[in-house]
């Protein structure tokens, strides 16, 4: 074989490498990425965002009252944040009384840890489960309540989870003395989705020998690979069974999710000591076309997640359809 024939597949593999780069930035903009601030060296797990501007959440003098006595924590999902996700339900929740709380979690991470885009909700979901614990921990000393509740979209919802069974949101011994009462998910990737295109980029890549999974944990983090059908991760979470005694859940889905795919994995089974309500935003209302990202802010969706809160506002309050 000649030398040019040996170096002949060169051009090819930097085709191959270009087209995954862009694969990588397809999938970013998919999910709803906004330009990235400059990331910047970090030797420690960064704390979670609290300061970020978002109507009705953070007043840290909030008590809770008689009628709404666990404050509401609003989880974003992944390379997104708590402004862009919760605008719309912070405000309503806080209008009813609620004490509303929300992090930005997940961030830039040191080198070696990927999410060179210092993207929010891109590191490992472990950490971000521990930024999660620590922000309940300080809304529990602030309001003085004993338990929260949880809202949790996409990725939030597994972050959610994963601080309940192994960062202290309950007590495996005792659920009297869980810190969390009630979570909410919307559209979370709980037994990992297929991520659509993504699936078949990274099989491509893998072929040409250029992993389309590592270049997105690189850039962007490793909770996206995290959340994929099948991994380690998700292996890890949900052994042993979906939930946690003491816990009441709902889980949200929609028929029109293209990112949670297929959007029934979401759907969880109860455990000993658990309660869990798996609702399609169809039922009822089969018009409904609200996608992965609009269920933070479709009427019928965020009329559920008050119902799970509050079941008296369900009994009380039309359910919107349209």
């Amino acid at each position: 074989m000649s030398a040019q024939q040996t170096r002949s597949p060169k051009p090819r593999r930097r085709k191959a490498f270009g087209a995954l780069c862009a694969g990588v930035v397809a999938t970013a903009t998919v999910l709803g990425v906004c330009t990235p601030a400059t990331a910047a060296p970090a030797t420690n797990p960064p704390a979670a965002d609290q300061t970020t501007a978002l109507a009705g959440a953070n007043d840290w003098s909030c008590k809770p009252t008689a009628a709404h006595p666990r404050p509401v924590v609003l989880v974003h999902g992944t390379w997104a944040d708590m402004t862009t996700t919760w605008s719309t339900l912070s405000p309503q929740l806080a209008e009813r009384g609620y004490c509303v709380f929300a992090l930005n979690y997940g961030t830039f991470d040191g080198v070696l840890n990927g999410n060179l885009l210092d993207l929010a909700g891109g590191a490992d979901i472990a950490s971000s489960a521990r930024q999660l614990a620590d922000f309940v921990n300080r809304v529990l000393r602030s309001t003085g309540a004993k338990q929260v509740d949880l809202v949790g979209h996409s990725q939030g919802g597994v972050v959610a989870r994963q601080y309940l069974r192994f960062n202290g949101g309950t007590d495996h011994f005792d659920p009297r003395r869980n810190r969390v009462h009630t979570l909410v998910t919307l559209g979370a990737t709980n037994h990992g989705s297929t991520f659509g295109l993504f699936s078949l980029l990274n099989d491509v890549a893998h072929k040409v020998g250029l992993p389309l999974s590592g270049a997105v944990s690189a850039a962007a983090g490793p909770a996206y690979i995290e959340q994929l059908v099948g991994s380690p991760f998700l292996a890890a979470l949900n052994a042993g069974g979906d939930t946690e005694r003491g816990v009441d859940y709902t889980v949200i889905a929609t028929r029109d999710d293209k990112i949670s795919t297929p959007p029934e994995r979401t759907f969880l089974a109860a455990g000993p000591g658990a309660t869990v309500h798996n609702v399609w935003v169809q039922d009822g209302c089969p018009g409904d076309t609200a996608d992965h990202g609009q269920l933070t802010t479709d009427a019928r969706s965020l009329y559920l997640v008050q119902s799970a809160l509050d079941p008296a506002y369900g009994r009380t309050h039309p359910a919107p359809c349209g």
